[in-house]
């Protein structure tokens, strides 16, 4: 069974859908990446549903919910309030979360600074709880590249030409090791059509022009100090090529109480698509493990 719909939050409307096989479990609801992007490619984690209702949505401004035009939206305080009122409208009382990249970001601001009751666990995969320490991270990636991608990009970025076709194309060689290791020809279309759903205003307000240079109001988030906070059962999980480091999602794993870590030794940023069924299993055992407690 599928649902879909519009909630009303701050600012306009976002839209959700909900898959349901009749499951007993504690819902789950998937926190996409960004900020900016959709929940389009993270749709095959609807397979949870045998076990327990699966929300998505669409974060305001982007994928299939509204796009206004007021930029003072663009906020992780306003994406916090958003989360709250979306799981108010579904009634999600008891809730597990799993936020993918950015959407750790928001579900760690929900978490430390709402305090919020019936969360039963946190998933923080190929997580970005540190703007700076990220920014590091792809600095260090970057040098794993020929010399010449190197170059590019190190250029582009000094001289203001992240829209160049010059740039695209480096940062195409850099996606390739750390973003997703799995290429089809021609894309899949999840990559097609996703693609039309992002809105890169959003992403250029909150975060930047690119991965490698944090220059938006995001620059100074890190909540490394307050990870200490989250008590509930938690699971980190990356690539072992991911742009989110193992060494940082392990390090950020080592700071929470109930913190679990699992690396997924074929992947970069995106095992929910390159380990599908190894990243359905890993996460699908944790959640149940928990609801049987």
């Amino acid at each position: 069974m599928r649902e879909e719909g519009y909630i009303e939050v701050t600012g306009g409307r976002v839209w959700y859908q909900k898959f349901n096989e009749n499951s007993g479990g504690t819902p789950v609801i998937i926190l996409h990446g960004g900020p900016g992007s959709s929940s389009y490619s993270l749709e095959g984690l609807q397979a949870l549903k045998e076990d327990r209702p699966v929300i998505l949505y669409d974060q305001l401004g982007c994928g299939r919910s509204d796009r206004p035009t007021d930029t003072s939206l663009w906020q992780l305080d306003r994406f916090v309030e958003e989360l709250a009122q979306v799981r108010e409208a579904l009634n999600l009382d008891e809730v597990h979360i799993l936020g993918h990249s950015w959407g750790t970001t928001l579900a760690a601001e929900y978490y430390i600074t709402t305090k919020p009751r019936g969360v039963k666990s946190v998933i923080f995969s190929s997580p970005c709880l540190s703007a700076p320490r990220w920014e590091q991270d792809q600095i260090e990636n970057l040098k794993k590249l020929p010399i010449e991608i190197q170059e590019t990009i190190i250029k582009c970025e000094e001289n203001g030409e992240t829209d160049s076709e010059e740039y695209k194309a480096a940062i195409q060689e850099f996606a390739k090791v750390f973003v997703c290791r799995v290429q089809e020809e021609p894309d899949p279309e999840w990559v097609k059509k996703g693609s039309g759903y992002r809105n890169s205003g959003i992403y250029n307000i909150m975060w930047g022009p690119s991965e490698f240079s944090v220059k938006g109001n995001l620059k100074s988030f890190d909540c490394t100090f307050q990870l200490h906070e989250i008590s509930c059962p938690t699971l980190f999980t990356c690539g072992r090529y991911d742009e989110a480091t193992p060494k940082s999602t392990e390090y950020f794993s080592s700071l929470v109480p109930n913190g679990k870590l699992h690396v997924f030794e074929n992947s970069a940023h995106m095992p929910y698509f390159e380990e599908k069924d190894e990243f359905l299993r890993v996460v699908g055992n944790f959640l149940n493990r928990i609801d049987l407690d």
